[in-house]
């Protein structure tokens, strides 16, 4: 396992669509687990392959212990092709990103999903989630898309900088 350099905004692999998995073998774990060793250090609560540098549609998602969402809390979600198949409700909250760091933004997003996908195995998983874990997923299913959180803002001015203390307490998706 290994920590990873997180690639910026503006770095191409970032903006591109992932592909499809189709191997999961090996190279597949390896590469989660050092996504999982990444999303941790930068610390984040969700990382997608692409923000590595690897362009392929695994995603990572893992919420704090402290969040309220007990059977959530501290759970590790690793899917592979993911796909929202459903959603219901809106709700508008702060998203930050590890490739924008020091920047937060009120996006709106479903304040529930249904999410499907594949594990490390290849095998169907389905997600179901609210608040703080269906935003993250969302968040970053938008990566594999190459698409951003700041092109979901209603506006630039939803978007702000933050202070340095507050960017050392923020967790990013």
């Amino acid at each position: 396992m290994a920590v990873r350099r997180i690639l910026q905004a503006d770095e191409i692999v970032v903006r591109q669509k992932a592909k499809k998995v189709r191997d999961f073998g090996p190279s597949l774990k390896a590469l989660v687990d050092d996504m999982v060793e990444t999303m941790r250090a930068a610390p984040g609560i969700g990382l997608a392959a692409p923000q590595i540098g690897v362009p392929l549609r695994v995603i990572v998602v893992e919420l704090p212990q402290g969040e309220k969402e007990e059977q959530e809390r501290g759970k590790l979600f690793v899917i592979c092709n993911p796909k929202v198949v459903k959603s219901w409700g809106e709700e508008e909250g702060d998203e930050g990103c590890l490739s924008l760091p020091g920047y937060v933004g009120e996006v709106k997003r479903a304040s529930r999903v249904t999410v499907k996908g594949q594990d490390l195995k290849g095998k169907e998983i389905r997600v179901k989630a609210q608040s703080l874990l269906a935003r993250a997923l969302q968040h970053e299913i938008d990566h594999l898309n190459g698409m951003l959180f700041t092109a979901r803002l209603e506006s630039i001015d939803k978007l702000r900088r933050l202070e340095k203390a507050e960017e050392e307490a923020e967790l990013a998706i």
